[in-house]
């Protein structure tokens, strides 16, 4: 197994990546994915969630409403310190064991982290980190135009992910991700003769 740590800010493409990267072969455990299952009824953070942040962030089925819990989570930086205390540790193990499964193949795992840090790479075992970056200015513009965010929220989002620069401090490769599709898909094909030069045995 080799794995990539793939990360990026909100808006900066890094799902668009993850699926180029599945098309050519490689295996994908994405960290928002499993964000969506830890917290579903019965998921390990579900009741925690409930007891920090009360009922109001349920929808009419009981499921957790991502959107109600963003609103409040994102209203002050101690409710976000809490959810991401609450959810961060589980969604890890989860992470963690999906790895292990794969362990003893030859398999290129791609780790989708919003959130990627130095400490990742001893956890997960981590061989190679990739951050798709972005313009600050072209993200708002993706998170309003395509995923009809409130341009306030789309800046507080980004506000609170970490920088930029503290981002990139930690690439191995940086894949600039600020035009169209077509210029996307070139810049995966260079990162992935990259991840094949870098591979053992690639």
């Amino acid at each position: 197994m080799f794995s990539i740590g793939l990360t990026g800010g909100i808006g900066s493409g890094k799902s668009a990546v993850a699926d180029l990267l599945v098309e050519r072969g490689a295996w994908l455990i994405d960290a928002d994915i499993v964000a969506r299952e830890v917290v579903e009824p019965g998921g390990p953070a579900y009741e925690p969630l409930l007891e920090r942040f009360g009922t109001d962030i349920l929808a009419v089925d009981r499921s957790i409403d991502r959107q109600a819990l963003a609103d409040v989570a994102f209203a002050s930086p101690e409710a976000l310190a809490d959810l991401n205390a609450i959810t961060h540790p589980v969604i890890g193990i989860e992470m963690i064991e999906r790895q292990r499964a794969l362990a003893e193949t030859d398999a290129l795992v791609i780790l989708a982290i919003p959130l990627l840090r130095a400490i990742h790479r001893e956890t997960m075992v981590i061989d190679r980190v990739v951050v798709v970056d972005c313009p600050t200015e072209v993200a708002v513009d993706r998170l309003v135009t395509y995923r009809a965010f409130p341009e306030g929220d789309a800046r507080a989002r980004i506000a609170a992910q970490i920088t930029r620069e503290e981002r990139t401090a930690e690439a191995d490769y940086v894949l600039l991700n600020d035009a169209g599709l077509d210029e996307l898909e070139a810049a995966v094909e260079r990162l992935w003769d990259w991840i094949a030069a870098v591979r053992p045995g690639g």
